[in-house]
């Protein structure tokens, strides 16, 4: 099962035809997924499961019908376990961005939270997992896959937001303020953050 967002609402990818009672199903390779976009933005449809019998086709599926952005970014520690924030468009976020055209994805994800907050010697602790969500970029839809990385560092020098890519801020936040920030944070960011919670609580 998947999750693809579209702002802040969830598409489910599942492969099951009935994911539940308030759910409306569809079949994800027959779908106009354009016109099933327009249905959740209109409010139409709220809760949305597409579904395939086999799991390994639902991301290839929806890939054909929406061109993808492959991006990279991290979860980032300090030496005090403060999480690494920043703050763009009204909401606090996680540094990320898009991936170069024949980068490794690991080189990306560190370039990018450099690049978005100042931060040095960075090194990745292990992989956490791909968020999707649905955007619009050059007015089409876009379906961007962002790989997700635990990050370590020592740095304890100046944070220097981004400007040019709308950041307005970046904080190191400690587990009380992380949870205010999530607040007003995105979903696919919350999922994240409380995904890697229950993995660390099975360890």
């Amino acid at each position: 099962m998947y999750k693809v967002f579209l702002n802040d609402l969830p598409i489910i990818l599942s492969t099951t035809s009935n994911y539940g009672d308030k759910y409306t199903n569809f079949p994800i390779k027959k779908t106009n997924l354009k016109w099933l976009i327009r249905q959740i933005k209109q409010g139409a449809v709220l809760y949305v499961n597409l579904y395939h019998k086999d799991e390994k086709k639902l991301i290839k599926h929806l890939r054909r019908k929406l061109k993808v952005i492959t991006a990279a970014g991290g979860l980032v520690y300090n030496d005090k376990d403060e999480a690494l924030f920043i703050y763009r468009n009204g909401k606090w976020d996680l540094p990320k961005g898009g991936k170069k055209r024949f980068e490794k994805i690991e080189v990306a994800a560190i370039r990018e939270v450099e690049e978005e907050t100042r931060v040095e010697n960075l090194k990745i602790e292990k992989f956490l997992q791909v968020t999707y969500h649905i955007m619009k970029r050059k007015n089409k839809y876009r379906l961007k896959e962002t790989y997700w990385y635990k990050m370590k560092t020592s740095y304890t020098g100046e944070l220097v937001p981004q400007k040019e890519e709308g950041i307005t801020k970046v904080k190191w936040k400690n587990r009380n303020k992380t949870e205010k920030a999530l607040l007003k944070s995105y979903a696919n960011i919350r999922e994240l953050f409380f995904d890697q919670t229950i993995l660390e609580s099975d360890i």
